[in-house]
C-alpha cells in the first residue's frame, strides 16, 4: 500500500451491514461518483454475490481482511471508511490494523447506524439477552453457520422496498456473531469519528451505540429521519452526510 501524499484524493469505502451487500448501495454509489467522489463498495465473504463462499471459517478476521483487501487492491491513499450496522464491528477491526501498518491512510470513521464496540466486545454484546438467545436459536437450524434474514420491515422499509431487499438479502455468517474483537481503543480513537443515527424508525439493536456515542468524548453525531437502511430509504440525504464526511477529511489534510 502506498504511503498518503498530497496529490492523491479522498475515497469512500463503503462497507453493508449484515445479511446485504454492496448491491445495497446502488442508489448511493452514482450520487457520490457524479459529486466527483472517487467511491467503493466492499462485498463482505459469504453474503450477497459471495453467498457462495459461506463456510464454518468465515469470521469476523475474514470480513475485515476483505475491507483491507479492497483498499490495498485499489491501491487507496487515503479513505473515509463508512460501516453499516454489524459492519460497525469489522472498520473497528480495519482501523486498529491500518493504523498500525499503515497510518495516514484512514482518515475518517463513520459509523452508520452501526454497532461501536470496545475491546474484547462481540457484535452480541450490545444485544439483549432475548435478542441474542432469539439469533443462536435461529442459527441452530444451520448448524450455527448462519442467520437467516429479518423481514425488511425491520429496517423501516416498505412497499417496492421491503421487497428488493428481501429479495437480495442472503445468510450472515454466523461466527462473528459471538467473536470478540480486541482492539486497542486508544489507536481507533486517534481517528475522527462520526455516528450517524437513524431515528424514524430507531432500530432497537443499534440503541447501545447510540447511547456510547453521546458519553464518549471524540463523537461527531449527526441524526438522519429515516430507519435503519438510509441507502435505501433516503440516499440523497444520506449521500449529503457522506459527502460532508468527505469534505471534512478533505479539508483536514
Amino acid at each position: 500500500m502506498s504511503a498518503p501524499n498530497d496529490l492523491a484524493g479522498t475515497a469512500l469505502v463503503l462497507v453493508h451491514g449484515a445479511w446485504h451487500g454492496a448491491w445495497c448501495w446502488r442508489r448511493v454509489l452514482p450520487l457520490l461518483r457524479r459529486a466527483g467522489v472517487e467511491s467503493h463498495a466492499v462485498t463482505l465473504t459469504g453474503v450477497g454475490e459471495r453467498a457462495h463462499l459461506l463456510g464454518p471459517g468465515v469470521d469476523l478476521h475474514t470480513h475485515i481482511a476483505d475491507v483491507i483487501g479492497l483498499i490495498e487492491t485499489e491501491e487507496l491513499r487515503r479513505v473515509v471508511l463508512v460501516g453499516h450496522s454489524y459492519a460497525g464491528m469489522v472498520i473497528t477491526g480495519v482501523a486498529d490494523r491500518l493504523q498500525q501498518a499503515h497510518p495516514g491512510v484512514l482518515a475518517r470513521l463513520v459509523y452508520l447506524d452501526a454497532s461501536v464496540p470496545l475491546p474484547g466486545e462481540s457484535w452480541s454484546s450490545a444485544h439483549s439477552a432475548e435478542t441474542r438467545q432469539a439469533r443462536i436459536d435461529a442459527a441452530a437450524a444451520s448448524g450455527g453457520l448462519s442467520l437467516p434474514p429479518p423481514d425488511a420491515r425491520l429496517f423501516g422499509l416498505e412497499g417496492s422496498d421491503r421487497d428488493w431487499v428481501n429479495r437480495r438479502q442472503t445468510p450472515q455468517p454466523f461466527r462473528p456473531y459471538l467473536q470478540p474483537l480486541d482492539f486497542d481503543a486508544d489507536r481507533v480513537a486517534a481517528l475522527p469519528r462520526t455516528f450517524i443515527d437513524c431515528t424514524r424508525p430507531a432500530l432497537a439493536t443499534i440503541a447501545a451505540a447510540r447511547i456510547r456515542v453521546r458519553q464518549e468524548p471524540g463523537w461527531q453525531v449527526s441524526e438522519l429521519a429515516t430507519g435503519h437502511d438510509p441507502m435505501i430509504s433516503a440516499p440523497r440525504e444520506l449521500v449529503q452526510l457522506l459527502l460532508a464526511q468527505h469534505h471534512l477529511a478533505s479539508r483536514d489534510r
